[in-house]
């Protein structure tokens, strides 16, 4: 009898971690929207009402800010390298997936500019990050630009590393720059300009 049980167990077992996992995406994503628009400075009562839960259920996954920021950093880098192959299947062409991830893209860099401040107090877990950031999105990036090339939709001599590094100056800061600076339009024009 304690066999049968077993399954049973480990199926439900399965289906709270399941649940669990789903729950903090969930979590990530609002937190994401959120650093997004307000930045990483956001209260966490806000992040709690976008996500729908309680405050109590983000300190319990994420004791402190720098928790959650990093916990969204590694949430977003692992969106983008799944978005990457997802979009070179289903855009209208490769260049269509490669605006399409930039976007992606840069959303993600909004966050990731706050994570410096957050981490001000762990060099080296923001220096693994970094590697982990590379290390994830740019052979991403360069599978969408190999299959821009090979449909003759942007120059040869674009490297993944290079183009990364263009949409991040671009939107460093952007936010305290100057509110007439387009971060987005400035991107549209780095892309324009990779076209063949």
């Amino acid at each position: 009898m304690g066999a049968r049980d077993e399954p049973l167990s480990t199926t439900a077992n399965s289906a709270k971690r399941a649940d669990a996992r789903r729950n903090e995406r969930a979590l990530l994503d609002a937190a994401a929207s959120v650093f997004v628009t307000d930045g990483v400075d956001a209260p966490v009562r806000r992040i709690a009402a976008e996500a729908g839960v309680g405050m109590g259920t983000i300190y319990r996954h994420f004791p402190s800010r720098a928790d959650l920021v990093v916990a969204v950093y590694r949430h977003q880098v692992d969106a983008c390298a799944e978005a990457g192959p997802t979009l070179l299947g289903t855009a209208t062409s490769p260049s269509a997936a490669l605006r399409q991830w930039v976007d992606l893209f840069a959303d993600f860099l909004t966050t990731k500019h706050g994570l410096a401040a957050a981490m001000r107090n762990d060099p080296d877990g923001f220096t693994a990050l970094h590697a982990l950031f590379l290390d994830r999105l740019v052979p991403v990036l360069a599978d969408i630009l190999s299959a821009a090339r090979n449909a003759g939709e942007v120059t040869a001599d674009v490297s993944a590393y290079q183009l990364i590094r263009a949409i991040g100056d671009i939107c460093a800061g952007a936010e305290l720059v100057d509110p007439a600076y387009d971060a987005r339009l400035t991107i549209r024009l780095l892309l324009d300009g990779c076209r063949r």
